[in-house]
């Protein structure tokens, strides 16, 4: 009775070169998984908060541009959690035309990421979650990107890999040989596919689980596995808009979250403790995701309402910066001039007007590429900058 609910994910098995590889048995396990009555009750919960998340976006005006910020922040807490050090703010900052020529590999490892997540969002309403679209996204990540050791853009790997350690016989994890790694593939695309009968949250989890445990890049798993979960539930209708990402969560528990994983790709796997530890950052960051959709909507209404008392021709075009400040809320003078075609003149009087209204200000005091930041809005998706706001005050 004790093996009830403890099914086996796979097995290590030796290899020639003196080292165990971890080889899934078939996925998902056939026997002894049984979702728990506590399972259960934490998707009931998550799955609530996602579906009250997607009923507020889908009364959200201007969503393109808000969706920016949510991709941004995933992006940067990904790269995060993979060792890059650079914030959200240098994320948001990357765009900005005096600062492109000048990207740190850092912030460029962000980009990338932001890239490879619009690419796959805009994929999904064509094509299927499949190895092909994991592939394809993986491309647009590591093409010319910084990388641990040769990514191999958007090619499944040709050898071992592992983590920790210097070597195979050392690691704290090892991957399934690459002889092994392809039927596991095939396995997780065709449960993706299947009509089943898996809660859907409870499917997200295990197919980033399972993707992590077959690690089929040589670079580049963590962050495109974490990719796949927001993928997922856009593409199974669970969101409108693909505002869930939970990178910030597993940066947050970063220790736990490898913990977990470790435990659900054990020999003895532990399941129920790696979905339990997903379903409640699935909770979590719906619950903030609400937050932030109602604080940005109050903010748009009262921001709106001050460029009702500018005159008709001025209103007009400065409603236009302020709604594509949602998507890029740091700006430079070249900015205005290339949204409006205005003259530099013209585009510092824009900024002077909307420092008036107290929606654009100064960031930080250069003397040449000035940029200046909606910061009552940016303060609504980094922490940190809110804090020091405050404390400034």
């Amino acid at each position: 009775m004790n093996n009830i609910n403890k099914p086996k994910i796979g097995r290590y098995i030796s290899q020639k070169e003196g080292h165990k590889s971890f080889t899934p048995f078939d996925f998902p396990p056939k026997e002894g998984f049984i979702i728990s009555p506590k399972l259960y009750k934490k998707h009931e919960e998550a799955i609530r908060l996602v579906g009250k998340l997607d009923g507020i976006t889908r009364l959200l005006p201007d969503k393109v541009f808000f969706l920016l910020m949510f991709v941004k922040k995933d992006a940067a807490y990904s790269s995060q959690i993979e060792g890059t050090k650079a914030t959200l703010q240098d994320a948001v900052a990357a765009p900005v035309t005096e600062e492109k020529s000048r990207l740190h590999p850092d912030v460029d490892d962000i980009v990338h990421y932001v890239e490879a997540v619009n690419y796959g969002i805009q994929r999904t309403k064509t094509l299927p979650i499949s190895l092909r679209l994991i592939k394809e996204i993986h491309e647009k990540l590591m093409t010319q990107a910084r990388s641990t050791q040769h990514a191999y853009p958007g090619e499944f790997r040709h050898s071992q890999n592992w983590i920790g350690g210097k070597t195979p016989a050392d690691a704290s994890f090892v991957p399934p040989a690459p002889t092994d790694m392809n039927k596991s593939l095939d396995d997780l695309e065709k449960f993706i596919y299947a009509k089943d009968d898996y809660p859907s949250l409870i499917k997200a989890g295990l197919i980033h689980a399972q993707f992590e445990t077959i690690h089929p890049f040589t670079d580049g798993n963590g962050r495109t596995g974490r990719m796949l979960v927001v993928m997922y539930m856009y593409h199974t209708g669970l969101l409108e808009l693909p505002v869930l990402y939970l990178s910030n969560y597993f940066k947050k528990y970063q220790k736990l979250y490898y913990q977990k994983l470790q435990g659900y790709h054990d020999e003895e796997s532990d399941i129920d403790s790696w979905l339990e530890f997903f379903l409640e950052g699935v909770a979590e960051i719906a619950d903030a995701s609400i937050d932030t959709c109602t604080k940005i909507t109050v903010l748009r209404d009262r921001d709106f309402a001050k460029m009702q008392k500018l005159g008709r021709k001025s209103a007009e075009s400065t409603l236009e910066i302020v709604r594509k400040l949602f998507g890029q809320p740091i700006i430079g003078v070249a900015e205005i001039i290339k949204w409006t075609g205005f003259s530099p003149q013209g585009a510092y009087n824009v900024i002077e007007r909307l420092n008036g209204l107290k929606i654009l200000e100064p960031l930080g005091n250069a003397e040449y590429g000035q940029k200046y930041i909606y910061a009552d809005y940016y303060e609504i998706f980094d922490d940190a900058f809110r804090e020091s706001r405050i404390k400034s005050k």
